[in-house]
């Protein structure tokens, strides 16, 4: 018997509707005439918490820290332990496997982790399904391949598992355990290989909205007479000229005011020391992976990633789109040749829009998008062969078909082409500068700069940006001009033909002001592409030059559900407004302010990523992969002991300087007492509602006179304010508890 094992049960039902009849459906699997379908329900083995590894780790102690198992297990998940148990019935009367996982590296560890649970040794085939429309399924059915070859693909996703385990596990309780001696007993801090670098990103641009200081610069933009007619041109400061801040800006304005009337001066010549035209293409704009298509319906919509996600899983089980956990946006060449159905089948929706560009599509043109080089185990987001139905769709599935089917469809548009000019007048020994375009096809973009109907709502075909930017900066706003009119100059105006060593005329200036503005707040959808493209991010030099080709930070698959949990789960996160601007809370500022760069910046998570994508590629090894992440969670698990985690307007023990000092009723009255206790034996009276570390001081007497200010005392933590050993005894322990404690 062949035994077709599928990720989840529709994927299950679809292989086996493809299957030569008759169908049996029995308690968790269908009998065909070519085999026998069954499926998980995704992870049905879950990985094995400490405590379920020895009982001791219930209770979280710093000393126990870090865990590492010496023989990974997994359970069985109780909520699956009733199909896993068909599942492993099956497997045992079965001839022949057939590995029906998703077509990722998390797809092909979950049902290769059940064949070596169950000690299956029989011969494994791999299905691979980009989607689920008849045509696609027969051929996968016909091609199937050896599962040994996505050896690799496992390996990748298992070391990821471990590895978020090993940092998960240890320094969730780490630094929740740093928090307690802090005095902030309930509450659980989550550490993870992702989602602290990604918290932190939101913490640091948090801090540099609060920190920026709003600043004034003055521009000069000139009016230039030519002999074929006039322009106009940006003045270009020299990195000499007084005034100017770090950026290049002029801030002072008096001096903007002077080189205005300079410029006003006769003689009034300049000439065009630079003049540039050259014929620029734009390639279309390639087809979606699940982060791009998150990023703009992000933007256009407002989606949230894990709706995106959610929808696009629902289109690709309707059979109208392609396999959604994609990190790929090309496309493989023998897929060009379904090209011809599905432009007809856009043709023939019942949308004015994508029937009209569909109809204005050109088959015969092949983009970039179908690069059989770039294409892994799954390729990019597109429609199937199968026509939708758009009136039976809800409108967040009809908005993301929408997207879906016109990045696809610009793949069958020329590409953009335009002249790009480049000005330089020499003015009075000053640079001014101006640029501009004329468009020659719009092609592709053609798709993108339709203009949204008065009074339309915000549903598919309204707007877009080509590449998914942001609707305020994006160079292909709707709102900008298409260069009908000419080469647009430095305020829109048409640049007349010239060439280099013209004479021009300056005949006015105008001085503008400007002021700069605080970076924005991520959102859901640009914190998915900060994630993607992490490398803008890193700290190095030389490390953000290694990382702009990677990957970025998590998976396409989990990027949602990290945000989903710091937002939704955890609150480290909240959303507000109408954009939804993510804010962290104040547990997420002490967090990240306790954690160490290793975990703050996304530097070491991003390279780790890149060797995971590398060991799917065969490169390195699971075991060395994992002993350097187990030497990555030792050495912050020390780190982690010796931190402390004070929130804002609490008062650090100025002896161990990582517990707080805690107002606390004795049998003689109110007095302080580190948080830290009973590693910490400080304490001291309370003199009017404050900790007396002056008293304190005087009753030791052995570490001489002290004056403390005020401001010292509020800080508590300088490294001259030495109480003695912070650490106590058992004997000191249980005399400090009968004086002090009830």
């Amino acid at each position: 018997m062949r035994l077709f094992i599928a990720e989840k049960p529709s994927m299950g039902r679809e292989i086996a509707a493809n299957l030569p009849g008759p169908q049996r459906k029995g308690n968790g699997f269908i009998e065909t005439a070519a085999g026998t379908v069954t499926w998980l329900f995704g992870h049905v083995l879950r990985q094995a918490e400490p405590q379920e590894y020895d009982a001791k780790y219930k209770i979280w102690r710093a000393e126990d820290l870090p865990i590492v198992p010496k023989k990974w297990q997994l359970l069985v998940s109780e909520s699956s332990a009733k199909q896993f148990a068909v599942v492993r019935q099956l497997i045992s009367q079965a001839d022949e496997i057939v590995h029906a996982g998703d077509p990722d590296r998390e797809g092909q560890l979950l049902v290769d982790e059940v064949l070596e649970y169950v000690g299956c040794d029989k011969p494994v085939r791999r299905i691979l399904l980009n989607a689920l429309d008849e045509k696609s399924i027969k051929e996968a059915i016909s091609n199937l391949r050896q599962n040994g070859e996505f050896f690799n693909l496992r390996q990748s996703a298992l070391a990821r598992a471990r590895a978020d385990w090993l940092i998960g596990m240890n320094l969730s309780r780490a630094y929740t355990l740093a928090a307690q001696r802090s005095g902030h007993r309930n509450l659980v801090l989550p550490v993870g290989r992702v989602k602290t670098p990604t918290l932190a990103l939101v913490v640091r641009r948090e801090r540099e909205i609060e920190n920026f200081k709003p600043q004034d610069y003055y521009t000069i933009k000139g009016l230039f007479q030519h002999a074929n007619g006039q322009f106009s041109a940006q003045w270009k400061p020299k990195d000499i000229q007084a005034g100017l801040d770090p950026e290049g800006r002029l801030i002072d304005k008096k001096i903007a005011e002077a080189k205005l009337a300079e410029f006003s001066e006769s003689p009034n010549d300049g000439v065009i020391s630079g003049y540039t035209k050259a014929k620029k293409q734009e390639p279309q704009r390639l087809p979606f992976s699940l982060s791009s298509l998150q990023v703009l319906a992000g933007r256009r919509f407002g989606y949230e990633p894990q709706q995106v996600l959610d929808t696009a899983q629902k289109l690709y089980e309707q059979k109208l789109t392609t396999y959604p956990r994609s990190d790929c946006e090309y496309l493989p060449t023998n897929q060009f040749k379904d090209s011809a159905v599905i432009l007809q089948n856009l043709q023939g929706l019942a949308h004015e829009q994508l029937a009209a560009w569909a109809a204005g599509a050109d088959s015969r043109i092949k983009s970039r998008a179908w690069n059989d080089k770039k294409i892994s185990a799954h390729h990019a987001i597109i429609p199937t062969r199968v026509r939708a139905d758009l009136t039976k769709l809800s409108i967040v599935e009809r908005n993301i078909y929408f997207l879906i089917a016109q990045a696809y469809l610009a793949q069958f548009y020329p590409v953009h082409t335009y002249y790009q000019t480049k000005v330089e007048v020499t003015y009075k020994d000053e640079l001014f500068a101006a640029s501009g375009r004329t468009e020659i096809d719009l092609g592709w973009k053609a798709l993108y700069t339709y203009k949204k109907k008065t009074g339309e709502e915000n549903n598919a075909g309204s707007t877009d940006n080509a590449d998914g930017g942001d609707d305020d900066n994006n160079e292909n706003n709707e709102n900008n001009d298409n260069g009908e009119n000419g080469d647009n100059g430095a305020d829109g105006n048409a640049l007349p033909p010239m060439k280099k060593n013209d004479g021009v005329q300056y005949l006015s200036g105008e001085l503008g002001q400007s002021v700069t503005k605080p970076p924005s707040r991520f959102t859901q959808a640009t914190l998915i592409a900060a994630m993607k493209d992490i490398h803008k991010f890193v700290q190095n030099p030389e490390a953000k030059k290694q990382l702009k080709a990677v990957y970025g930070i998590g998976t396409e698959a989990t990027r949602a559900t990290i945000l989903d949990e710091l937002i939704h789960k955890r609150k480290l996160l909240t959303e507000t407004g109408k954009k939804k601007y993510l804010q962290p809370a104040k547990s997420a500022y002490m967090l990240i302010d306790a954690m160490p760069e290793e975990l703050a910046y996304p530097d070491f998570t991003a390279i780790w990523e890149d060797r995971l994508h590398s060991m799917a590629e065969g490169e390195g090894s699971l075991d060395e992969f994992l002993q350097s992440q187990v030497d990555f969670t030792t050495s912050l698990c020390q780190k982690a002991n010796g931190t402390s985690l004070a929130a804002e307007g609490q008062i650090r023990c100025p002896r161990c300087n990582i517990g707080v000092m805690k107002k606390r009723h004795g049998r003689n009255g109110d007095f302080w007492g580190c948080s830290n206790y009973p590693r910490c034996r400080m304490s001291c009276d309370d003199k009017e509602g404050k900790p007396d570390f002056e008293g304190t001081r005087r009753r030791q007497g052995a570490y001489g006179s002290y004056a403390a200010n005020s401001a010292h005392l509020a800080n508590a933590a300088s490294d001259d304010f030495d109480l003695g050993n912070p650490y106590m005894s058992d004997e000191e322990m249980e005399a400090f508890s009968r004086e002090f404690l009830r």
